[in-house]
């Protein structure tokens, strides 16, 4: 097993993932052989591409309107595994949504005087589990206590990922000495599902808009054939993309307001937890009878998501709450990239919400 960071720094980020050579598939083949059932979405990679000047200049747009909160919000996560860990802090991030968020992370603990602290970023996989190879690396070979585990998002929506983990995390303890905690720690958990979480609020995190650039010039995990029984899960590493990677500089920018900002303090209401996971419920069935959606893989709900679908899906309709806002304006160059009918939805709990377009 070889260790590699992609394009960060070994002290941001370790990525127990195995890097391949694959052969891409279009989107729209994806598309098909996902929604007929021949392949899972893990097995197969459409290309990406870097973004244009015009996408790029969003993105850092929001990064500048938005790194002071970010970094209060990190800060407020690093706060309480500090508060909750302590001995020795581990951040296991899910590759790869989760990865600049725990590379943050790991950034505030040692400024909190964490020097203990680590970060690997890891594979999970929607209806394949979470990836035990790395989990028995982590705990095994680099000697991280369990107890000191801590599962890393960028955030919930429909929180199928948290209850991947969940389950993952339960099967690992029912059957390895090491236990766990089953416990998944975001910064937005807009569906109410996270166990913890700095905000409920659907907004622009802008790690969420952009793919590989941002999270040290991987792909998303990948497990096919080429996977061994004794591998980690899989990744791409597009290193024809350095001259455009922002993966470190994204890091840069919100980290430098660590040393200012007062940490927030992460979500405990249980109340409002469980409005937001009415509130995101209710929602989805909404959408289910309005647009007769017989998938609910194929809704996407919030920023993060709906960008994810325009970037790399067959999406059908963007619905935006208020078109208007600077936390959809990638979503309408997309959108119009892509001539996909946009609708305006000002009922919705969320800011934005992208439907996949049904093949079959």
């Amino acid at each position: 097993m070889v260790l590699f960071t992609g394009s960060y720094p070994p002290e941001d980020t370790v990525f127990l993932l195995k890097p391949l050579q694959l052969e891409m598939v279009d989107v729209g083949s994806k598309e098909r052989l996902i929604q007929s059932g021949q392949r899972h979405y893990s097995e197969m990679l459409a290309p990406e591409r870097v973004p244009g000047a015009r996408y790029l200049q969003l993105f850092e747009a929001l990064t500048d309107r938005y790194a002071v909160r970010l970094a209060a919000e990190i800060a407020a996560l690093a706060h309480y595994l500090a508060e909750t860990r302590p001995r020795q802090i581990t951040v296991v991030s899910l590759a790869r949504a989760g990865t600049p968020i725990g590379a943050l992370l790991v950034r505030a603990l040692r400024g909190f005087g964490r020097g203990d602290a680590r970060h690997y970023s890891i594979s999970i996989i929607r209806d394949r589990g979470i990836d035990e190879n790395a989990l028995a690396y982590i705990l095994r070979c680099e000697q991280r206590e369990p107890a000191g585990l801590a599962f890393v998002d960028g955030w919930t929506a429909k929180g199928v990922i948290t209850e991947e983990l969940r389950q993952a995390l339960s099967h690992w303890n029912a059957c390895q000495p090491e236990q766990l905690e089953e416990t998944l720690h975001v910064v937005s958990d807009i569906g109410g599902t996270a166990d913890v979480a700095a905000t409920y609020d659907d907004y622009a995190i802008p790690s969420g808009i952009l793919n590989a650039t941002v999270s040290g010039l991987i792909s998303r995990s990948i497990l096919n054939a080429a996977i061994d029984p004794g591998d980690f899960h899989g990744c791409v590493f597009y290193a024809e993309f350095a001259p455009y990677d922002r993966s470190t500089w994204f890091l840069d920018q919100v980290a430098a307001h660590f040393p200012a900002v007062k940490p927030g303090v992460v979500s405990g209401d249980r109340g409002e937890c469980r409005q937001r996971r009415r509130a995101m419920t209710d929602f989805l069935a909404r959408l289910h009878s309005r647009y007769r959606i017989s998938n609910r893989n194929f809704i996407k709900p919030g920023v993060a998501e709906a960008t994810r679908v325009l970037l790399r899906r067959v999406p059908e309709l963007l619905l935006l709450r208020n078109p208007a806002h600077p936390d959809v304006e990638h979503l309408h160059l997309l959108a119009g990239e892509k001539q996909i009918p946009v609708i305006v939805d000002p009922d919705m709990p969320i800011q934005a919400t992208a439907l996949i377009k049904d093949l079959s």
